[in-house]
């Protein structure tokens, strides 16, 4: 066990080491990209685009460039970005960082109960009225924009219904943090939790329904029910433990990319300067360092998303620990 845990650590620092030097290439080493004279702005002098490159050591050897960037960015964190000088990178991320996660995994908790209590149900439920309608009401969600709903949200909650008793406690657009305010941080990410989930139950229900309408015909089922076992024993013990293999794949690949700044629709329409808003402005700006920094950021959480569904695989199928 210890040993494929660092056999799995071992592949994930792999995998960040290709990420970033295949980034670095493509901004630093692409034909006819030259970071000096994004620095040095519109019709600069070649005198001083060649100060900037040596100032800035671009004139080494691509390998020296690459182990002095990931030394700035990783070891001294002095790192600062080429548009908004002496404003540097780690801070920026570390302090956007806090908002992605606390969107995501609020939303994450919302779609992953909504999507097993909607599948459940609907397997239950098989071919009848409530079936059919929580697979409408699922399709509804997959089908609406997060865009759209956010602002439909914000039209309600924070325009036209605000000062009713259903929305009165709704604060105004922006992120409190948890630490200094608790009750402010919960009460300002209802609604973003909500309008990010609306679209990943839908998605996770009609999955983990077609799941375990397939598992009901399997051989073990049935000696479960010959068994005398009790409908929801068969549900809970059986049926959705092997069912939850796909459920959780796609957690893993959903839930890292949204860490990574998927979320950047949701962050924009409900104010969050979070990870995905700082990583649009960057490519707005062509901003490398910064631009290097969030894909690093997003690369690590998106590897250690799956390296933790490896792990999940192991606890809830007997199948994979006996492989």
């Amino acid at each position: 066990m210890v040993f494929a845990i660092l056999q799995r650590l071992g592949q994930m620092a792999f995998v960040m080491f290709g990420i970033s030097a295949l980034v670095f290439l493509i901004f630093f080493a692409t034909p006819g990209s030259d970071p000096a004279a994004r620095i040095a702005g519109r019709n600069a002098s070649q005198e001083t685009i060649a100060q900037i490159r040596i100032e800035f050591g671009f004139d080494r050897p691509l390998p020296v460039q690459y182990v002095l960037m990931m030394k700035r960015l990783f070891v001294t964190q002095d790192l600062t970005s080429y548009v908004n000088r002496g404003m540097r990178i780690v801070p920026q991320v570390a302090e956007a960082a806090p908002v992605t996660l606390s969107l995501v995994f609020g939303a994450a908790v919302l779609w992953v109960v909504g999507g097993i209590v909607f599948g459940v149900a609907a397997a239950m439920a098989r071919d009848t009225l409530l079936d059919r309608g929580l697979m409408a009401l699922a399709l509804i969600g997959v089908s609406m924009p997060v865009y759209w709903l956010g602002e439909v949200m914000n039209l309600i909650s924070q325009s036209r219904f605000h000062d009713s008793w259903a929305f009165s406690w709704v604060p105004a657009l922006g992120y409190k943090p948890l630490l200094s305010d608790p009750v402010g941080w919960f009460l300002t990410l209802i609604i973003p939790w909500a309008t990010l989930a609306a679209l990943y139950v839908g998605i996770y229900g009609r999955v983990l329904r077609a799941n375990l309408v397939e598992a009901y015909q399997e051989d073990y089922i049935r000696t479960a029910r010959a068994k005398g076992l009790s409908p929801a024993r068969v549900m809970l013990r059986h049926a959705l433990r092997t069912s939850l293999i796909p459920f959780v794949t796609m957690f893993g690949l959903d839930f890292g990319a949204l860490v990574g700044g998927a979320a950047l629709l949701t962050e924009v329409v409900f104010s969050l300067n979070g990870v995905g808003r700082l990583t649009y402005q960057a490519l707005l700006n062509l901003d490398l360092p910064m631009i290097l920094g969030t894909v690093m950021y997003a690369s690590f959480f998106v590897v250690l998303a799956n390296a933790s569904v490896d792990i999940v695989y192991v606890l809830i199928d007997p199948r994979v620990r006996k492989n």
